[in-house]
């Protein structure tokens, strides 16, 4: 940064960054890992000029739904590794063959012993007690993708990540996953949804609909009132590290009930058919947390306290399907959130789905801000809408929002100014990522692909789209301390602003389709092999490691 006295900043202020990924399959998972790749400091290259790195290290929380929930655990439940020591594991993000045939469709004794042995981990838990959905099934086999540990881990714990070495020295952020609150049958929007959140430590909700947490290590203890019906006696190992992966992404259960479109045939699809018999299609997205840790809690707010049974679904069934409701929240104090969306939602000029986002996951979060009842206090900034999105490129480039904290506290005097919003939508430098959703397997090359773009999305191109773009990255995250303190703004961080910040132009025209071309092609691989060194702009890694 120019005419800045970062040290001196530093010193007295550290500021709280957030990132975000959002929920979208495969497609999300590698081109979230493809940004985590170009902000770990760990990634060759990323300190040089241009780069990001260290971002991911600065980084005070993490948070992550559905596909962007893989993205988290595969990083933070393996000794908070690289993306890529995952690339070249010979165990983890294998994607060649379906998740429903790993070992590939034809090889049947392999194939049935995988089923075997999921239906036995799945009948461990109904045994001890506990009821099963799908997501149990679900989430085992999400299990040996992401997790390295034998059979996918069926003993590795969500809370177990606080024990780590890692997250003791703080060399991780914060992971956070999301998941929805929903009855079954029980039809979810924005506004009537409550947000749940895991972390290492705590499983509830900030929303008033609850307004209480617990202790994630004690998940599936009977409790009333928030204390154990039986005193001093809790369980332990509910909050498996795959359940609650499989929870935040329930909406691919119906991956496993599609057997006719899996690939599986003859004596195969029959074993596995046999093995899912009993699991009600009336719930094929729930995932069951009974018994319900919050009975009894908070019984004028809360709409589970009289029930016994808690069942939570896949984070982005609201459409905020971008993890933002913990990061907003005032208790937290965070300054920015880096929010990649990886989202599915434009259609091309057929009708049929291009699969990049248009900010649909922003707009539901701000619609859900502006219901005084459900925000319970929290504010957000102002988002336009999706012809807006599309009409100004709001969704093939980054765009701040909430540049002018002023302009979100006149109205709601004596409440503290949310985050300042970057939002990163998923935009085609090297490669069309705009892979279907319910895609299941991906080549090597094509996996590496997505990645590769990702890193590049992070990186606006190495800087080949804005030589200056590192730099408008550390102006963001100093920005809200700046304006509490009522500092003048350097030229250089006002050029950013002026670059990125949405003015509150509104198009009321209709979009078209969108399918936007490479912006970089070939030449931009050739750039990232072949060094760095040409960039001009000035890095952000000297200062964001903190």
């Amino acid at each position: 940064m120019l005419d800045f006295d970062i040290d001196g900043f530093i010193d007295t202020y550290s500021p709280n960054v957030a990132l975000a990924f959002s929920g979208g399959g495969y497609r999300a998972m590698l081109s979230g890992a493809g940004a985590v790749k170009a902000m770990d400091i760990r990634t060759p290259g990323t300190t040089e000029p241009g780069q990001v790195g260290g971002l991911l290290q600065s980084a005070t929380y993490m948070a992550g739904l559905s596909g962007g929930s893989w993205l988290l655990g595969s990083v933070v439940l393996n000794n908070f590794t690289t993306i890529h020591d995952l690339q070249h594991s010979q165990r983890l993000w294998n994607l060649k063959h379906n998740i429903l045939a790993p070992d590939g469709f034809y090889n049947i004794i392999d194939t049935v012993q995988y089923y075997n042995k999921i239906h036995d981990e799945v009948s461990d838990k109904g045994d001890a007690g506990f009821d099963v959905s799908l997501t149990d099934y679900w989430s085992r086999a999400l299990s040996r993708q992401f997790l390295d540990w034998k059979d996918g881990g069926p003993g590795v714990t969500w809370s177990s990540i606080a024990l780590t070495d890692e997250f003791k020295k703080g060399e991780m952020p914060f992971p956070i996953i999301v998941a929805d609150g929903r009855y079954p049958g029980e039809f979810i929007i924005s506004k009537n949804t409550t947000v749940y959140e895991f972390n290492p430590f705590e499983f509830g909700s900030f929303d008033p609909t609850l307004y209480a947490f617990t202790r994630t290590e004690y998940i599936g203890t009977k409790m009333k009132n928030g204390r154990p019906i039986k005193k001093d006696v809790c369980v332990r190992g509910f909050d498996n590290a795959g359940f609650i992966m499989g929870t935040s992404s329930s909406l691919f259960n119906q991956i496993i009930l599609q057997l006719d479109r899996s690939g599986l045939t003859g004596t195969m699809r029959d074993f596995a058919e046999g093995l899912l018999t009993g699991i009600s299609e009336s719930e094929d997205d729930i995932a069951d947390y009974s018994p319900n840790p919050f009975y009894g809690v908070h019984p004028h707010l809360n709409p589970t306290a009289k029930t016994r049974t808690l069942t939570l679904v896949d984070g982005g069934e609201d459409l905020q399907n971008v993890p933002l409701q913990p990061l907003i929240q005032p208790a937290r104090k965070v300054d920015v959130i880096f929010a990649f969306d990886n989202s599915a939602d434009t259609t091309d000029a057929h009708g049929k789905p291009s699969s990049w986002p248009n900010g649909t996951a922003l707009i539901a979060t701000y619609l859900r801000a502006r219901d005084s009842e459900i925000a319970n206090g929290t504010l957000f900034p102002h988002i336009p809408d999706v012809n807006t999105f599309l009409s100004l490129g709001l969704n093939n480039r980054p765009t701040f929002f909430g540049c002018n904290a002023t302009n979100i506290t006149s109205k709601h005097p004596g409440r503290p100014a949310p985050p300042l919003l970057v939002y990163m939508p998923n935009s085609p430098y090297t490669y069309q990522s705009n892979v279907s959703t319910m895609n299941m397997d991906y080549t090597n090359l094509e996996r590496d692909s997505v990645i590769e773009n990702g890193f590049y999305v992070a990186t606006q191109g190495n800087g080949s789209r804005n030589a200056e773009w590192p730099a408008c990255v550390a102006c963001a995250i100093v920005h809200r301390e700046m304006e509490r303190r009522g500092n003048e703004t350097t030229e250089q961080c006002k050029k950013c602003f002026e670059d990125y910040c949405w003015d509150g132009t509104l198009v009321d025209e209709k979009a078209g389709p969108y399918s936007p071309e490479l912006f970089l092609g070939a030449g931009g691989r050739l750039q990232m092999a072949t060094g760095v060194a040409w960039m001009m702009a000035v890095g952000v890694a000297g200062w964001l490691v903190l």
